[in-house]
Parts: structure tokens; sequence; C-alpha cells
């Protein structure tokens, strides 16, 4: 059974000086309305407690366009900027549901470059793109080709920090499912490998950060000599952007392939659910777990089992997958970071990963199978035994080790 879903293609584009000029006014404008209309809705707020929706900041926009002050809004088009409103109520609503923080301003310097253009503000014809108020087509590097027959309904066109252009199609795509296996997996993520499976495989961790910090380093250091605003300041800036640009482009391309291998070859994928925004507070730690990208990780293996039919069962993040003995089930009262093998009162020795990786798998599994938790809970009155070990020889029994 093939799958319908809204996929975003993003390629890199080559824009004349004239096309580059348009699209950087358009930026501008963007950023502008965006924070006429938050400073708004942030007064109206906290001075008369009012709230204010998306139809009154577009009659506002159109009255701005007709003062003098803001008539340059006029020379751009209207749709990045009606759609800069709609990403703002999307923003609030978020706030107001808890989801996110407050919206915050666009900076000039720090903030995404970006504008978004629907199906009225583009041409899509025989391959070539064209946005409004322009003349010709974007040179476009087409790096893979569009899905058959698919028709764009939204282009964003943006600028990152290292002054590379890019711009995402939204389509329709179609999705066929991966041929079903029963093959299950258990992933241990980690530093010095990167991800250890329940088959004993270790991923070994790539650390490009690490690999570029010399680079990285240089870059900054020429950075904090320039003078502050000058030319060279912003040259000196676009070369650390380019550095961190390499590592972000190296780090995706890797977790891309080792995700897609993982889905295409496993019907059921378990992971750890991971705090990840408390781990980093560990500042000893912090700069080797976002070079590991965990986050990422997870996320790409959530849409792409969603995609291809597979299973992804997250277990509980107090699961004591590395301190539990796979073969008794006893748990081990501490077990220190340093510490990568270590052997159970039972006399069974284990690899801390690759154990870790096995009780993952069992635990999702029996999740799976039963819809039971995993979260450990205080000794069982009745059997001496804490429920967790009672659980996970529940969970083992049957199943072969891997």
């Amino acid at each position: 059974m093939t799958t319908h879903v809204k996929r975003a293609f993003k390629y890199r584009f080559h824009p004349t000086d004239a096309q580059a000029a348009e699209l950087s006014r358009t930026f501008g404008c963007v950023r502008k309305v965006y924070n006429l209309a938050l400073q708004v809705r942030t007064t109206a707020w906290y001075q008369r407690q009012e709230r204010v929706n998306y139809n009154a900041t577009s009659a506002m926009l159109t009255a701005w366009k007709k003062t003098g002050e803001l008539a340059y809004l006029t020379e751009v088009s209207s749709v990045p900027l009606q759609q800069c409103l709609r990403h703002l109520q999307g923003a609030f609503t978020s706030f107001f549901e808890g989801r996110a923080k407050y919206p915050r301003f666009k900076s000039r310097k720090k903030s995404r470059k970006s504008a978004e253009y629907t199906s009225s503000a583009f041409r899509y014809r025989d391959g070539q793109l064209t946005l409004a108020k322009m003349r010709e087509p974007l040179n476009i590097v087409w790096s893979r080709p569009l899905p058959e027959g698919a028709l764009p309904s939204t282009v964003t066109v943006s600028q990152d920090a290292a002054g590379r252009w890019f711009v995402s199609l939204l389509c329709d795509d179609t999705i066929t499912p991966a041929p079903a296996t029963t093959a299950a997996v258990g992933i241990d993520a980690g530093l010095t490998s990167l991800a250890t499976l329940s088959t004993g495989e270790k991923i070994t961790n790539p650390r490009h950060e690490r690999r570029d910090r010399t680079r990285l380093a240089k870059a900054q250091r020429e950075l904090s000599r320039k003078a502050k605003g000058s030319a060279n300041q912003a040259k000196a800036r676009r070369q650390v952007a380019k550095v961190h640009a390499r590592i972000t482009d190296r780090r995706r391309d890797h977790l891309h392939k080792l995700t897609t291998r993982l889905v295409r070859e496993n019907q059921t994928v378990v992971i750890e659910d991971l705090p990840v925004r408390n781990l980093v507070k560990n500042h000893t730690l912090a700069r080797a777990i976002s070079d590991a990208s965990w986050s990422r990780m997870r996320t790409m293996l959530e849409y792409k089992c969603a995609w291809y039919g597979r299973d992804l069962v997250v277990v509980d993040r107090w699961f004591p997958s590395s301190k539990l003995c796979g073969a008794c089930g006893t748990i081990r009262a501490k077990l220190p970071l340093n510490v990568r093998k270590w052997t159970c009162q039972c006399g069974m020795t284990h690899d801390r990963d690759v154990n870790a990786a096995n009780n993952i798998l069992a635990a999702g599994l029996a999740v799976s199978a039963c819809g039971d938790g995993v979260r450990p809970q205080r000794e069982s009155s009745r059997t001496g035994q804490s429920s967790m070990k009672q659980e996970t020889q529940r969970a083992t029994a049957g199943i072969p080790r891997l």
C-alpha cells in the first residue's frame, strides 16, 4: 500500500545579479513586515490584552504599503509578505498551546533569509521555475528529479550564512513501502560509537566537528580581528559559516545513509528516548553530544519508518539498558561511563554498548507485543524482585540472544 505525502525537494541554484538583488530586497521586506506585525501584536497584548490575528495584520500590511515610509514594500511580490504573516500566526499558535517560546524579532545578520511563494507567485513549466517579479527562470542545479508529473504547490527560496542559494519545492509524492521483513534491531546511541546495534555491529562516530575544529578555530580567530561593521568582517563571517556548513552537510549525509539502511533492513527499530536537552547541560560532553546529533537521527528514523511501513518503538528514558544484565536480569547499582565492559554476578561478561542494545531490543519487542511500559518501579514486596527485573525476564523469555 503506497503512502501519499507532502515532500520537499531542495536544490542549489545560482541567481543572476538582478535575481540576487530582487531576492535580497524580498528578504528584507519579509523581515520588516514580520517585525512590524510582531511589534503590533506584542503591544496589543501587553497594553490592552488584545489578540491580533492574521486577518488584522493582513489589513495592516495593505495600509503600510500606502504610507510614504513603507512604500518600498510594493516593489516586491506581495505573496512572501502575506506568507510571513501566516508564519507569525503559526508561531503565536504554537506559543499559546505551550509548544514553543514567544516569537522573536528577526535580525538582519543572524536570522535565516527566506521567502515563501505560493502557486500564484511562480511558474513551473518544462523543468524551469520562474518567480514573480523576475523575467528569467532560476538556474537550478537539478541534483535529483522531481516525482513524475508532480507540480510544486509551494516554493521557498533561501540563502544560508555561507552565501549559498537554495530553492525548496513542496510536492505531492507517492512512496512505496519497503519489502516486509522479520528483522528487528535495537540501537544504543553513544559517543565512542555513534550507534551500537543489537547485532553487535558498532557504527563509528565520524566526529565531523572535531575533524574540522582546527579550521573552524582559525576562521573564528580571523573574524575576531576584524573591525565591527566592516566589509572584511562580513567576509570573515562568511568563511566561518562555510566551515559550519561543511560540518553540517557531512553530518546530515552520514545520518541519512545510516538511517535509510537501518529502516530498509529491519521491520522493527527500537531506540531510547534520550533527553538530549538535559544531557547537553553537561559542559564536559555538550560539544560531543551536539556533534553526534542524536535528535536528528531520531527524527530521520521517525519519518522514514512512517514512509516505508516500519515500526519505530521508543523505550522510556529511565530504562536501565546499560546496567541491566541481559542473561539473568540483575540490575547493577552503579556503572560509570569509563567502564566499557563489566561482569555480572552470574558470571556473564558484557560489552556495555552491545548489552544495552540487546536490552533495548528486548524491551521494545515487549512494548510492541503487549503494550507494557518499561519504566523501572520500586521493589515488589510480593516477589522481592524489582518489577523491572521481572518485566525484563518476561520480555526476554523465548527471545534468542542476538
